[in-house]
């Protein structure tokens, strides 16, 4: 038989009740936005998985939906500004493929495949009309799909490689955007850009992340849980609807309606999750955040060199 002890009331051998962890209060930051409208959109050659000229595409849906995320986006006080889709240039839609925006600075993209190298002229040309606070680097020297492969988390550039943007793109973007980079290979080819197997929910101080660890690299994935172990790990389901395809605004996390096992695991960590229809333009092999390029500004205080895109490239 085993003895039972009656407690003390002694306040040191009372039993304590279980510290409950309290979830974070999210702050949501305004941001400003990229788009492009999908007034052009098809599928008319195959480039990623996720494509299949077997399945017909309806335009004027991918309009009304990527206007829905335009419009939501408006109603979170985000602003949005809008690059004139080109004739010929279906995936110009994924604005986020389009360049890297850091600092005010804007280092257009250089597409691997030749279907889709017109687009990094269109956003090298509106980067440079753009004026308020955008200056215009020109375009990358090496291959590089913009914030497809680029993601800022807190004070580095987290980079992804293996598929479209190299490895020398990475040493170009620190030099010319002066950032530590952080380089993530990817190996599945269904997520052959960082941001279909990668987000970055909070870059504060303490970035947090989610993403599928199968989706990189063994050494990759043993990077991304140093740095992040307290990141939120998806399911493959959810990668399988591209629900890592997302933006947030440091509270508010907008990504696929379909991903509903990432949205159960962001409220439990105190952000609200935003669901977004987008299923036609997923036929293309993008989602929300392929939609979605941020313009970041330059900082308010002090001043900034701001190379030419002469002198970038020189």
């Amino acid at each position: 038989m085993t003895a039972l002890t009656t407690p003390t009331t002694t306040s040191a051998t009372v039993p304590q009740p279980a510290r409950l962890e309290r979830t974070p209060e999210r702050t949501a930051t305004p941001r400003r936005f990229l788009m492009c409208p999908p007034t052009y959109f098809d599928v008319v050659y195959e480039i990623n998985p996720w494509m299949d000229l077997g399945v017909p595409v309806d335009t004027g849906r991918a309009l009304a939906q990527w206007e829905r995320l335009r419009a939501t986006y408006e109603a979170h006080g985000h602003r949005v500004e809008v690059i004139d889709p080109v004739p010929g240039l279906p995936d110009m839609v994924y604005a986020a493929n389009g360049g890297v925006v850091l600092g005010g600075r804007a280092l257009a993209a250089r597409f691997t495949y030749p279907e889709r190298r017109p687009e990094g002229v269109a956003y090298e040309r509106w980067f440079a009309a753009a004026g308020d606070g955008v200056v215009s680097l020109g375009q990358a020297a090496e291959q590089n799909e913009g914030e497809g492969d680029l993601l800022l988390a807190g004070d580095v550039m987290l980079a992804g490689t293996g598929f479209r943007t190299s490895r020398a793109a990475h040493a170009e973007v620190a030099a010319l955007l002066g950032i530590e980079v952080v380089t993530l290979e990817l190996v599945d080819p269904r997520y052959y850009h960082l941001d279909t197997a990668l987000t970055v929910l909070d870059g504060g101080p303490s970035p947090v992340v989610a993403y599928l660890p199968e989706a990189f690299s063994p050494a990759s994935q043993a990077v991304l849980a140093e740095r992040y172990p307290d990141a939120i790990l998806a399911t493959p389901e959810d990668a399988a609807v591209l629900g890592l395809n997302a933006v947030s605004d440091g509270r508010h996390v907008f990504l696929s309606d379909r991903a509903t096992g990432m949205h159960a695991r962001l409220r439990e960590r105190g952000f609200e999750p935003v669901g977004i229809d987008l299923s036609e333009l997923l036929k293309g092999g993008g989602s929300v955040k392929c939609c979605t390029l941020e313009l970041r500004p330059a900082p308010t205080t002090g001043t900034t060199d701001v190379p030419t895109s002469k002198e970038a490239h020189a």
